[in-house]
């Protein structure tokens, strides 16, 4: 992984920890998702008349993403709700790179080296010991951590998908576009249906927050998109999860959630992991 796909995976990451704090903080975190999803999704029209079409290969991969993203909106904010963020993100955030590690050796044969699969699995132990040993007594009991570890698998599926249709695309730009494009055709009418009664009314208190957070969020994943197309899945995922980090620093020092010594152990245990990936090489396969 060159320098400068690590660099913009990592502020990729802090982009992506910034708007999920933002849905964390709204009233209705449905309609909140549905607005930062449906704003990347509006940014996105202009391009797709710019923009080449994507190779026809990579379309059936752009339709499986668009509704995986659908349940993963949905999933999020169900998420979201059961329990407390420093709980739930990182489980879910943590426990993705190691399935889509699992889906990129199976299906791609897309093997980490040695010291990459280590620098993952220690990236990952940290990310989910944020959760595990930071709040004693979290909220929502194993119900909240059953649905975390279900958005987590969302993730991976919805990343691998992405990680090889943007190979196949020929214009990784075009994917991206259209990915957003058509996530958002699906997110938005489904969640008005969702909230008929009190949709617009959440409309109207919450679209700084949405518009705000789908410009960040299309910078966000555009970046790990564009990143797959060049380095291995893996790495990327397990690099793009370190944004349960800077999510707990924002916790810490914006929000006024408890700090403690784990969680400062925690996010050594990923900067260690971090350091061992970008020194780890390429894939082995």
């Amino acid at each position: 992984m060159s320098a400068l796909v690590f660099a913009l995976v990592l502020a990729a990451a802090v982009f992506h920890a910034s708007w999920n704090a933002a849905v964390k903080s709204a009233g209705d975190r449905l309609v909140s998702v549905a607005l930062v999803l449906g704003t990347g999704g509006l940014i996105s029209i202009p391009f797709l008349f710019l923009l080449p079409l994507p190779e026809g290969e990579s379309w059936p991969y752009i339709a499986a993403s668009a509704v995986i993203h659908l349940i993963y909106g949905l999933a999020l904010a169900r998420m979201l709700d059961a329990g407390d963020l420093s709980q739930t993100y990182p489980i879910a955030r943590g426990s993705a790179p190691i399935m889509i590690f699992l889906l990129a050796a199976v299906f791609a044969d897309e093997w980490p080296t040695t010291a990459g699969l280590a620098a993952i699995a220690l990236i990952s132990a940290g990310i989910i010991s944020l959760s595990v040993f930071s709040r004693p007594n979290p909220s929502g009991g194993w119900s909240a951590t059953a649905r975390a570890l279900l958005v987590g698998l969302i993730i991976s599926l919805y990343t691998y998908a992405d990680g090889q249709g943007v190979r196949l695309s020929g214009h990784p730009l075009s994917y991206i576009t259209w990915m957003f494009f058509l996530t958002a055709v699906l997110i938005v009418p489904v969640t008005m249906a969702m909230r008929r009664h009190t949709y617009l009314a959440n409309l109207g208190t919450l679209w700084k927050t949405g518009l705000a957070g789908g410009v960040i969020a299309i910078l966000a994943y555009g970046i790990v998109i564009w990143a797959m197309s060049v380095a291995p899945m893996a790495y990327v995922a397990a690099l793009r999860e370190t944004s349960v980090v800077f999510a707990a620093f924002i916790g810490v020092r914006l929000l006024g959630e408890d700090g403690g010594r784990w969680r400062i152990a925690s996010a050594a245990v990923v900067v260690a992991g971090v350091v061992a990936l970008q020194q780890s090489g390429g894939s082995a396969g």
